[in-house]
């Protein structure tokens, strides 16, 4: 059942990437697009709904409550879920391949608003002087492979409020594990985001974008067997190590009110989400 899973997966991802190179271009595409709530659907590649109902979206599809603004935005090489409340993205998810886990193209110099979402959002004004860095939900370092996916990834819908001490340390140790691997294991799918803990957050900005208190990450594999790990760190505890904070998706559901891989079979993804050990990657 693995191997079939595995091998249904590949062919998908092959056609996506396939159409994807084909037909992406800039494209301001909008429509109501109802699933299990209404979602607001931009910046998709193409103007057919395949890349919608592909294995891999379904795969990376993320559930949350039905009260939270969720503008679904299709990109290059990731999915995002954006707040127009948090000005943050609730959710970020992309398929890592060992393809794309390194690549020649240069690192994009600006941090771009998103005229996607609507105003007021994060500008770079935001940041200056709040004492918070530019937080990558999916990181440039994924995106090395692709200069459009590189630029994709600067935008400031892209990112949240994120203490320095974490973005350049514990969270960027995330980040180049999981591009470990993706070499190690053919690939992976990475869902990551912020988590709001309290009743009253701390802002910053004229736009008021708010502070998330911790951030999440749960990544899957399916090769050689399936596995999923999860982590869920405060927003200033970038020096201590990553095995303290390992949790089971299970547990990141439970702390982000998320369902995480909803196309996997039950079987599987029962199995995968109750587990979680550093040893198996």
């Amino acid at each position: 059942m693995y191997k079939l899973l595995i091998i249904a997966l590949s062919s998908f991802a092959l056609i996506a990437t396939s159409c994807h190179r084909r037909n992406h271009k800039q494209i301001n595409w909008t429509e109501d697009y109802t699933e299990e709530n209404t979602i607001t659907i931009i910046g998709k590649p193409d103007t057919n709904k395949e890349n919608i109902d592909s294995f891999d979206n379904k795969l990376l599809y993320t559930t949350i409550n039905e009260d939270i603004p969720n503008q679904l935005l299709f990109r290059y090489s990731y999915i995002s879920s954006y707040n127009f409340k948090t000005r943050c993205p609730n959710w970020v998810a992309w398929h890592l391949t060992s393809n794309h886990a390194d690549g020649d193209c240069p690192r994009y110099s600006k941090y771009d608003e998103d005229m996607e979402v609507p105003a007021p959002r994060a500008t770079n004004e935001d940041y200056r002087g709040s004492g918070w860095t530019r937080g990558h939900m999916c990181p440039a370092g994924d995106n090395k492979w692709d200069a459009e996916a590189m630029r994709e990834s600067n935008l400031l819908s892209n990112m949240c409020p994120q203490h320095a001490s974490l973005n350049s340390g514990l969270w960027n140790v995330i980040e180049r594990d999981c591009r470990k691997w993706a070499v190690r294991y053919g690939d992976v799918y990475i869902v990551c985001g912020p988590v709001f803990l309290n009743k009253e957050h701390e802002t910053i900005g004229m736009n008021k974008v708010v502070v998330p208190e911790a951030f999440f990450k749960v990544i899957l594999r399916l090769s050689p067997e399936p596995a999923a790990i999860g982590f869920v760190v405060r927003n200033n505890e970038g020096k201590k190590k990553k095995d303290q904070f390992v949790n089971t998706v299970d547990d990141v559901e439970r702390i982000t009110g998320m369902d995480f891989f909803p196309a996997l079979p039950d079987s599987i993804e029962n199995s995968v989400e109750a587990t979680a050990s550093l040893y198996n990657w």
